[in-house]
């Protein structure tokens, strides 16, 4: 498997696997009307892929086999305002074809290490409440619930998301 940097020509390949994703993975926490509108198209014409120089504006890798695209993790400084200095995992998706095979595990991985090489010596990200499949697979990976909710608004759905932490390093 090859992790690398997303590149502009990647967009419409990362939006199929993020929408796919979000079909699968949520189904029965959101609105059904929402999935099932879900078109990659509308998602890919939002990515910046290989235009941040900045390295306090996102930065997407994503993971290759056989040549497609399985995966993508997007990583930043993190957003909220309690939790300055640390990094934050905004966004992990693996292809639903692929889950279980270590896309996931590869990418968490590569998110981490290039957060910790930003100076970063904790990392935060959200799960939506009700998604176990996400909420065991980041605590085997160290991560656990900061105590942290928020209800946000996710492509016109309203998520109840909880707050994960973990260092770095």
């Amino acid at each position: 498997m090859q992790v690398r940097p997303a590149e502009p020509s990647d967009a419409d390949e990362v939006a199929g696997v993020h929408v796919r994703s979000w079909q699968v993975a949520y189904r029965g926490l959101l609105p059904e009307e929402v999935l099932d509108g879900l078109r990659p198209e509308d998602r890919a014409v939002r990515y910046r892929f290989g235009a941040a120089t900045d390295p306090n504006e996102p930065s997407t890798i994503v993971a290759l086999e056989d040549g497609a695209i399985r995966g993508f993790a997007t990583t930043a400084p993190a957003r909220d305002g309690d939790v300055p200095g640390c990094g934050e995992l905004c966004a992990l998706y693996v292809d639903p074809p692929s889950w279980g095979q270590g896309v996931g595990s590869v990418l968490v991985s590569a998110s981490r290490a290039r957060l910790a090489g930003q100076g970063f010596t904790a990392a935060v990200l959200w799960v939506l409440v009700g998604n176990e499949r996400a909420a065991r697979f980041y605590r085997a990976d160290g991560w656990g619930p900061d105590g942290s909710r928020r209800l946000d608004t996710i492509w016109g759905a309203s998520a109840d998301e909880i707050r994960y932490r973990r260092r770095l390093g």
